[in-house]
């Protein structure tokens, strides 16, 4: 057995592609860190970081039959291919004591060494196509996105602009009060002008802490319904930039209807719609979506089945995009 301390992975650390910090970003002001003091002139210059050298792996730790190292392999190749710098090595598959689950040990470094190794952990389930990292479930496999992938296609029917198929889907789930949802727009109109072949979806994802949330999806639903996607995406940008007015009914009510009418509606309509069951069963439907493919924040992504923070960087989005074309075969 390999005796080592190993950082368990969260679904950050396993599958949200080095971007942990942006799991919390949404609720956290985190001042930035000191600035590194100048050196002084004439001091040698620290040697260049190298790619770590992982130890080698024991063959005694490779005691489950399922999953091979091949597939494990895959599995991270999909999750980590996109990221040229990161480099892994299977260092052990071993049986546990309950029948059919598998624990997995990786290590993780940087081709650059300027990232520390870490260790991580999960455990594969006897149906060999998810895993638990911390206290996430994710889908496993050398597809791993597969599943998740069909039921965005199958069930993500909110307004949506570029293309019109759906072998190449970007869905965001988004709440009108978030603010980082705000943020992550200008992210949506640059996939949108880079991937014009992408079917780029709108889904309500309203969260219970923001009071206004709900009532905004269900205006967002109506304006589609009585407008198309052309005026919801008018709506939408209309509300996002004038968010602040959400954080009282009052101000709700005004900046809905403003956006309304900037969408070219009639907000006596509108808010009428709004009202209706039939709307609020969409909404729940778009925020039910979301918690079966385990999305659990917003902005949230899924490019074709994948999660991705719809607020990372954007050089990071678009690398990931690719690189999800790429595996799923779609040509530019």
């Amino acid at each position: 057995m390999i005796r080592m301390s190993f950082r368990v992975a969260s679904l950050a650390a396993l599958v949200a592609l080095s971007l942990p910090a942006l799991q919390s970003a949404a609720q956290q002001n985190v001042p930035p860190a000191p600035a590194a003091p100048a050196a002084e002139p004439g001091t040698p210059s620290a040697p260049a970081a190298t790619a770590p050298v992982f130890p080698k792996a024991d063959p005694a730790n490779f005691t489950a039959a399922s999953p091979t190292k091949e597939a494990v392999n895959a599995f991270l190749s999909a999750s980590w291919g996109y990221d040229e710098a990161r480099i892994w090595q299977v260092q052990a598959i071993q049986k546990t004591s309950v029948e059919g689950v598998s624990k997995v040990l990786v290590y993780i470094g940087d081709k650059t060494g300027k990232q520390k190794p870490a260790g991580l952990q999960f455990f594969v389930l006897p149906d060999g196509q998810h895993i638990i990292a911390g206290e996430e479930l994710i889908p496993f496999g050398e597809h791993p996105y597969a599943e998740y992938r069909s039921k965005m296609q199958q069930q993500a029917d909110g307004p949506y602009r570029g293309g019109a198929g759906k072998d190449f889907e970007i869905v965001e789930f988004a709440d009108y009060q978030c603010p980082h949802c705000k943020e992550a727009q200008a992210n949506m109109e640059k996939l949108g002008t880079d991937f014009p072949k992408a079917r780029i979806v709108f889904e309500n994802f309203p969260l219970t802490q923001h009071p206004e949330a709900a009532t905004a999806a269900a205006y967002g639903v109506c304006v589609a319904k009585l407008g198309g996607s052309s005026a919801f995406f008018q709506f939408t940008t209309a509300v996002f930039d004038g968010q602040d007015g959400l954080a009282t009914p009052d101000g709700a009510t005004l900046t809905l209807n403003s956006a309304v009418t900037k969408a070219g509606l009639d907000p006596a309509k509108v808010t009428e719609c709004s009202k209706l069951p039939a709307t609020a069963s969409t909404v729940e439907a778009s925020v039910k979506l979301a918690k079966d493919v385990n999305v659990n924040q917003t902005p949230t992504l899924l490019v074709n089945g994948r999660q991705v923070p719809a607020n990372a960087p954007y050089d990071t989005i678009k690398q990931i995009v690719q690189y999800q074309e790429k595996l799923d075969g779609i040509s530019q």
